[in-house]
C-alpha cells in the first residue's frame, strides 16, 4: 500500500511560480513511473509530467519548457516546479504511482488546487 501526499498548491498570479510536491509513503517495486496529473472544472484528468524509476522523463506539449519535474529518493518525494504560470494551468493538480508491469499498483493522491489569476 503506498499513500500519496500533495502540497504547495495555491493562488498565484499569470507569470508566477509555484513549487508542488508528492511525498509517498511505502513502496511498490520497480519499474515504476510517477505522474503529475490535472484536472479542470469540466474536463478530463490529463497528464502534464511524468519521470519513471529509470529516469525517464515526459511532459505535455503545454507546460514544456515551463514545468519541471524532478524527485529526490532520500525523501520518497517527486517535485513538479512550475514557472511562467497562465490561466490555462488553473486545475486540480494529483500524484500519482504506479507499476509499470503491475497494473494493481496504482494509487492516487487526494490534489492540490493550483489558481492562476490576477
Amino acid at each position: 500500500q503506498v499513500q500519496l501526499v500533495e502540497s504547495g498548491g495555491g493562488l498565484v498570479q499569470p507569470g508566477g511560480s509555484l513549487r508542488l510536491s508528492c511525498a509517498a509513503s511505502g513502496s511498490i517495486g520497480r519499474p515504476y513511473a510517477v505522474g503529475w496529473y490535472r484536472q479542470a472544472p469540466g474536463d478530463q484528468r490529463e497528464l502534464v509530467a511524468s519521470i519513471t524509476s529509470g529516469g525517464r522523463i515526459n511532459y505535455a506539449d503545454s507546460v514544456k519548457g515551463r514545468f519541471t519535474i524532478s524527485r529526490d529518493n532520500a525523501k520518497n518525494t517527486v517535485y513538479l516546479q512550475m514557472n511562467s504560470l497562465k490561466p490555462e494551468d488553473t486545475a486540480v493538480y494529483y500524484c500519482n504511482v504506479k507499476h509499470l508491469l503491475r497494473a494493481a499498483y496504482d494509487y492516487w493522491g487526494q490534489g492540490t488546487q493550483v489558481t492562476v489569476s490576477s
